[in-house]
């Protein structure tokens, strides 16, 4: 079974710094897409950034783009978004997820199969 738990989130002030992390398991292959989502409350999930593998291609939302970095891990499992100069609005629940077409970049929710428990990220002011 396929599992993905995230972790590194935590409260910071605004233009500090945060490393996530995400561990991946019940994987045989080496080259799938994960991406990141943030949900803040009583608003939409949305997309931050993904990387495949295979060539390590990557895509950023335009929110996150300058400021946040998602990058491969040492082992295939393993893949990281450091985040920059943080703001309050980026405040929200970050989750890890993968899914089983590995053929794009995908930006939307649904394309999303598995998905991590979530890590907090508090930016205040």
């Amino acid at each position: 079974e396929v599992q993905l738990v995230e972790s590194g989130g935590g409260l910071v002030q605004a233009g500090g710094s945060l490393k996530l992390s995400c561990a991946a398991s019940g994987f045989i292959f080496n080259d799938y897409v994960i991406g990141w989502f943030r949900q803040a409350p009583g608003k939409e999930r949305e997309f931050v950034a993904a990387i495949a593998r295979k060539n390590e291609q990557t895509y950023y939302a335009d929110s996150v783009k300058g400021r946040f970095t998602i990058s491969k891990g040492n082992t295939v499992n393993t893949m990281y978004l450091q985040m920059n100069n943080l703001k309050p609005e980026d405040t929200a629940v970050y989750y890890c997820a993968v899914p089983k077409d590995w053929s794009s970049l995908y930006t939307a929710e649904y394309e999303y199969d598995y998905w991590g428990q979530g890590t907090q990220v508090t930016v205040s002011s």
